[in-house]
């Protein structure tokens, strides 16, 4: 019984070698997101900081407004203060484009977990058509051996019906 090569080996080393590109391109996407997400942190983090001084200068000049200081001093802080805002307003706007970076990142990553979902499945399927292939080479095979048994038997049966003949003629 000879062993047949299966006719899609090709196809089965190019589907595996798509599979390991889409984990390796998964990876790469999920360590792109996580430095996106880390510096979406830190600039949260400084906008945070920001918006706590801001407070702590609004309360000094509540505090400043309750206590009856100068105009003068009271302008000051107040223009200041307005310094701050703009500061702050930075900031979110730094973390809000920021966010649509992570966004993006994100979506990067469920695309490539599709694509490597898609992979795993044609790999799966050709398995799968690989098993079933093997199963139909072995019954063919088996076919094959009982059909050139029966021709043996037959054969076999025919010369000894003709060597019994041979015998009652001579």
């Amino acid at each position: 019984m000879t062993q047949e090569k299966y006719p899609l080996d090709q196809l089965v080393q190019i589907k595996k070698k798509r599979l390991e590109e889409a984990e390796k391109t998964l990876r790469e996407k999920k360590e792109a997101l996580a430095k996106e997400q880390t510096k979406m942190a830190q600039l949260e983090k400084k906008r945070d900081e920001v918006k706590a001084h801001y407070q702590e200068k609004l309360t000094q000049l509540r505090e400043k407004l309750d206590a009856g200081t100068s105009t003068s001093k009271i302008t000051q802080m107040k223009q200041y203060l307005k310094i701050v805002v703009e500061d702050l307003a930075v900031e979110e706007k730094k973390v809000a484009a920021q966010k649509i970076v992570v966004d993006a990142a994100e979506k990067q990553v469920e695309e490539a977990r599709q694509d490597l979902f898609k992979k795993q499945k044609d790999v799966e399927k050709l398995g799968i058509h690989h098993q079933e292939w093997k199963k139909e080479m072995h019954v063919e095979a088996e076919r094959r051996e009982g059909h050139e048994g029966d021709e043996m038997g037959s054969s076999m049966h025919h010369q000894k019906k003709h060597e019994k003949k041979r015998r009652q003629h001579d």
